[in-house]
C-alpha cells in the first residue's frame, strides 16, 4: 500500500497492525492517531463486512489506548476524506484544555510538532499497550 503524500508529510508511522497502518499526526497539541486501512477502497462502507468489523476492532484498540494513556474528556472518531481521499480513520482524544476545544480540530492553524523523543515514547507506549492487550486476549 502506498501512503498518501499528505499523510506521509503530516504524520509519523507508529506501527503496522493487521488491517491498518497506524499513524501519529505531527501535532502534540492534540492526542491524534490515524488508522489507514490496507487496500485501495476509499469508503469504509464499501469494504467487505468482515474487513469493516476487523478495522472497527483496531479503531476500538486505538481508542482504548488513547483513553488509558491520555485520559481525554471526549473521543472524536471520523472518516472524512475530503482532502485526502485514501481511506483513513481519525481517532482523536479531545480535552477541555486543548487549544481548539470545543471547535473541530480540522483547519486549525495552531500546531506544535512532536520532538523525536516524544514520537518514540508514543511508539513505545503503544507497543507495550498492544503487547498487554494481546497477552490479555490469549
Amino acid at each position: 500500500m502506498n501512503l498518501d503524500e499528505r499523510l506521509k508529510t503530516d504524520c509519523h508511522i507508529v506501527c503496522e497492525l493487521e488491517q491498518s497502518t497506524l499513524l501519529l499526526l505531527n501535532n502534540s497539541l492534540v492526542d491524534w492517531l490515524i488508522l489507514v486501512p490496507h487496500g485501495e477502497e476509499i469508503e469504509l462502507t464499501n469494504l467487505p463486512f468482515t474487513q469493516q468489523t476487523a478495522i472497527l476492532g483496531e479503531v476500538n484498540l486505538v481508542a482504548r489506548f488513547i483513553q488509558q494513556t491520555c485520559a481525554p474528556d471526549k473521543l472524536n472518531i471520523a472518516t472524512l476524506g475530503n482532502v485526502v481521499s485514501q481511506l483513513h480513520i481519525h481517532v482523536i482524544g479531545r480535552k477541555h484544555t486543548d487549544p481548539y476545544w470545543p471547535a473541530p480540530v480540522w483547519g486549525q492553524t495552531q500546531s506544535e510538532p512532536y520532538v523525536k523523543e516524544q514520537v518514540q515514547q508514543i511508539k513505545d507506549q503503544f507497543t507495550a499497550f498492544l503487547n498487554s492487550a494481546n497477552h490479555q486476549a490469549s
